[in-house]
């Protein structure tokens, strides 16, 4: 058996060819496979993994130095402090898109009355999670054009205990439901198909969540032309946006809703990412 410290060692220096934050990673990923704290691996460096462990980590390792990102490896990640089943089924939760949780949260707490809310893309369900645990009178119809995805999102759900107010539809966009939303929330694909073809994330990550068409507008223009009918009065509508892509957005919103007051939000780095609609 082997004492965690030079394990640690070792993982840090290894995962420097693959990762930015090697010595952080390392610390995840050594804590998610001795089913321990990352503080309780950092309190105890003296002790020891088991042969079992050790084969564990070994595979977990040879993962990410191929590239596959580590929430992958992992299976979970965090996301606005609740943790969340991952899959290669949807994009990997961000704190960009917390941004989008916290404005939403503002509003409906300014709300007295129960809200009804689509999750637009909803990959994982982490933005109808992180909304529905805190707003009590929030349900909330979740929409992906990809079952893979829905499927992840319903056991996010039922991790969460809110099967009972949040419910999954396969849909292209807004589904037609026959009542007007109060509340939408996109997370659309928004990078353009030339830059995506550049990043590594396209490697692992599912291309039709990324993929915004030749200037990565395409799914957010026509959700922009579906949301005027599904928005009720009063409404709030939120998109996620890549940085370059503000002005364009608030000229669309703008077209969709004139009479609306449209703004436009930076992210903790200063970069364009949520255009917020209020009718």
């Amino acid at each position: 058996m082997i004492d965690l410290q030079p394990v640690l060692t070792s993982l840090t220096q290894r995962l420097k060819n693959v990762s930015e934050s090697a010595a952080l990673d390392a610390q995840v990923l050594l804590a998610a496979v001795i089913e321990r704290p990352r503080s309780w691996v950092m309190a105890h460096p003296e002790a020891r993994l088991t042969p079992q462990q050790e084969a564990i980590l070994k595979e977990k390792l040879a993962r990410l130095e191929k590239g596959e990102p580590l929430p992958y490896v992992l299976g979970c990640w965090e996301f606005y402090g609740l943790e969340f089943e991952v899959s290669p089924a949807a994009l990997i939760p961000r704190p960009e898109t917390e941004l989008m949780v916290d404005a939403a949260l503002n509003w409906l707490r300014s709300r007295s009355k129960a809200c009804l809310m689509v999750d637009v893309g909803a990959g994982t369900g982490c933005i109808t999670v992180a909304l529905a645990v805190q707003a009590k009178n929030l349900a909330v119809i979740v929409a992906d054009i990809s079952l893979d995805a829905l499927r992840l999102a319903q056991r996010n759900i039922r991790r969460h205990a809110l099967q009972e107010r949040a419910f999954c539809v396969q849909a292209d966009l807004i589904p037609a439901i026959g009542a007007p939303y109060d509340l939408i929330c996109a997370n659309l694909p928004y990078i353009p198909t030339a830059t995506l073809q550049e990043l590594p994330i396209s490697r692992w990550e599912p291309w039709q969540a990324l993929d915004g068409g030749a200037d990565g507008l395409q799914a957010i223009r026509r959700l922009l032309e579906q949301a005027p009918r599904a928005l009720g009065p009063g409404g709030l509508a939120l998109l996620e946006i890549e940085a370059n892509q503000g002005e364009a957005v608030q000229i669309l919103a703008r077209t969709a809703f004139p009479q609306a007051e449209i703004q436009l939000t930076q992210d903790l780095a200063g970069r364009d990412r949520l255009i917020s609609i209020q009718t």
